[in-house]
């Protein structure tokens, strides 16, 4: 595996209101990486805790998580980027793997395959509709996943080339649905998934996670993208 070497990895964290669990997720970030929070209207303080705490803080004031991912990868630099929740519930220090992976080669977009540990790290009505989305994805793009988790991996420059729209839940999987259009290796590993902090934004409850669906349906009914270059 080749080896990656500090300062050419940016790690994209999404935040809205995650005050509880910054200081920890921060913690976390391999030594050298760069940590990249994107405040996306935080009134909890959020946005100046992760300064005080080193991290690289962008403002992004449209709400939406697809919003602030992409605003967050606007703003990287590194020849890696990887993603991740602030919500404590995914260990960044897992991400070194998933970026070797990518740096030799195994993979172009390594996504991490949630495995929950702990009791309710993964609510029924969120994992039903993960289930049912990955259903989906494998009708629409013959990939076999079992999650559309956001942790996950991929070079830079290759994730600009997809050319992103969707800013709101159905970001991570237009992303995986492009990348697949695009003929990349798209592979997942397991990774454990801990109780969160705090609830979630998302699929915190059946409406966020019908609200999920619905944006994720919309991006799987766009027609196949011709090309789109391989990283």
């Amino acid at each position: 595996m080749r080896r990656v070497t500090p300062m050419t990895v940016d790690v994209v964290l999404p935040c809205l209101d995650e005050a509880e669990a910054l200081p920890w997720v921060l913690a976390r970030i391999p030594a050298g990486w760069r940590a990249i929070v994107v405040d996306n209207g935080s009134t909890d303080g959020s946005a100046a805790l992760a300064a005080g705490l080193g991290a690289t803080v962008v403002h992004e004031p449209r709400r939406g998580f697809g919003a602030a991912c992409h605003a967050g990868l606007l703003a990287a630099e590194a020849e890696f980027v990887c993603f991740c929740d602030c919500d404590a519930s995914l260990d960044p220090g897992l991400l070194p793997g998933l970026v070797g992976a990518v740096a030799e080669g195994s993979a172009e977009l390594l996504l991490g395959r949630r495995r929950p540990a702990g009791r309710g790290a993964w609510p029924a009505h969120a994992r039903a509709g993960n289930l049912a989305l990955s259903w989906l994805l494998r009708r629409r793009t013959g990939l076999r996943l079992h999650d559309l988790g956001p942790l996950r991996a991929a070079r830079r420059e290759a994730l600009l080339g997809l050319g992103l729209t969707d800013r709101r839940s159905g970001y991570p999987l237009q992303m995986v649905v492009r990348a697949a259009d695009a003929g990349w290796r798209v592979r997942e590993v397991d990774v454990p998934y801990l109780p969160r902090a705090g609830r979630s934004k998302v699929t915190g409850t059946w409406r966020g996670t019908y609200q999920a669906v619905h944006d994720m349906r919309r991006v799987l009914d766009e027609p196949v993208r011709a090309g789109g270059g391989r990283p």
